[in-house]
């Protein structure tokens, strides 16, 4: 069996989707119910019929509220492979316009995309199964020496004009984007002033997954000064939205991915945190993986962040909070539900807890504070921003912490009873 919805940078704690969302709705859809241990100590179970205010509340809830110690997930049936097509499309548009077609096909099981520019992209479709036919080539993604996904696909649409399809073994599929955490790995290699190629990336394999790399990004510093935002927009403002990217953020590719708003569930859930869509919001967002450098002046990092999250107000999308959030207090409660948030965190004895937004707001104010301290403390900000001083930093930190040597195909999938 399969975990539908399962994706890096989310759970039950954050909204999350990937290539599946477009069926099942966010992941936190696809819970059943959740064991919670109270921030007074007591320890409560909750569903959709069972303390349901608890339930929905804790959605998105980044523990604030309590922490989760075990849940249960609605499965759906595996396959031993994803026959994987990729259909090129040549504008924002057209891209649309093939998700939707795709999704009123029932036969798909998976849906995504990656754009390349504003004007070439390829859209994703897989569907489970476990024969192969004649003449469907198998890749795989998770060995060494098999190519990053993002490459291997720009290069299979150029050979051709048509759609071109392969089989991919399901666990390769499911982590077909862990190495090179989906392209932002390319950006290592420029740091460190390394080529880029086939050899030097099966060579530095073992710091290339996202788990490695994602440490060594935060120990370094270095999120400081990339773009690492997931944010979902209406179908109708996706084209003007890669516009805006295109003039501001620049940077290519960018994964897209729809989203289904509502989940499989009679009553789906979503925290107080993330509001309850309006009864007039589309059923289905185009989310957009945002990741790559921004500007080195630490203003202007900031405000190309700020301007990214009052686009996507703008346009009536969401952003997830994994990410580095900027908004004023004002700005993020004026997105979110906090009477109702405050009054659940009040009812279950939370409000010592910090606040979901103490817990995701970045505090350029007190950074900044901390720096005119000190001279010590200048001095080694001044320090750190020499190259490739907090790289080399990132790198280490990640390979003592041993990540490089835990198994990088988590086992996401499971037998079910009947199998037994």
């Amino acid at each position: 069996m399969e975990f539908p919805g399962i994706t890096v940078g989310g759970g039950f704690s954050g909204t999350a989707g990937e290539s599946s969302s477009f069926r099942y709705g966010f992941f936190e859809r696809t819970v059943n119910w959740i064991q919670i241990v109270l921030a007074d100590g007591k320890i409560v179970n909750a569903s959709k019929t069972d303390v349901p205010d608890l339930f929905h509340g804790a959605a998105s809830s980044f523990g604030t509220l309590g922490v989760i110690t075990l849940l249960e997930l609605q499965l759906v049936e595996a396959a031993a492979y994803v026959e994987l097509t990729y259909h090129p499309v040549q504008s924002v548009s057209e891209a649309v316009k093939k998700v939707e077609d795709l999704t009123a096909d029932s036969t798909v099981d998976y849906l995504d995309g990656i754009l390349y520019s504003k004007d070439h992209g390829v859209i994703c479709v897989g569907r489970k199964t476990n024969t192969l036919k004649a003449g469907v080539h198998v890749q795989q993604f998770t060995r060494a020496a098999d190519p990053w996904f993002y490459i291997h696909v720009q290069r299979s649409v150029a050979k051709g004009r048509g759609p071109i399809t392969e089989a991919v073994p399901l666990v390769d599929y499911l982590f077909r984007y862990d190495r090179g955490g989906f392209w932002v790995g390319k950006y290592a290699f420029r740091y460190f002033v390394t080529p880029f190629n086939r050899i030097t990336r099966w060579i530095l394999d073992y710091f290339m997954h996202t788990r490695v790399m994602y440490h060594a990004l935060h120990e370094s510093g270095q999120s400081n000064i990339y773009i690492i935002q997931d944010v979902a927009v209406p179908y109708s403002a996706a084209e003007e939205f890669v516009e805006y990217l295109e003039a501001d953020f620049t940077h290519y590719p960018l994964w897209v991915c729809p989203l289904k708003q509502t989940g499989q569930a009679d009553i789906s859930t979503e925290g107080v945190v993330a509001e309850r869509p309006a009864p007039y919001a589309p059923e289905m967002l185009m989310n957009f993986g945002v990741w790559g450098p921004g500007p080195k002046g630490r203003q202007q990092f900031v405000d190309m962040n700020r301007r990214l999250e009052r686009k996507v107000d703008s346009l009536g999308g969401k952003k997830w909070l994994y990410a580095q959030a900027y908004y004023t207090e004002e700005e993020f409660w004026t997105i979110h539900n906090r009477r109702d948030y405050d009054a659940l965190r009040t009812k279950y004895h939370a409000t010592h807890l910090p606040s979901i937004y103490d817990k995701v707001k970045v505090d350029v104010a007190a950074e900044q504070q901390a720096i005119n301290a000190s001279w010590t403390t200048w001095l080694l900000a001044l320090c750190w921003s020499i190259w490739p001083l907090s790289g080399i930093y990132g790198v280490l930190m990640a390979t003592i912490g041993g990540d490089y040597l835990l198994p990088r195909k988590p086992a996401l999938l499971v037998k079910s009873n009947r199998d037994e």
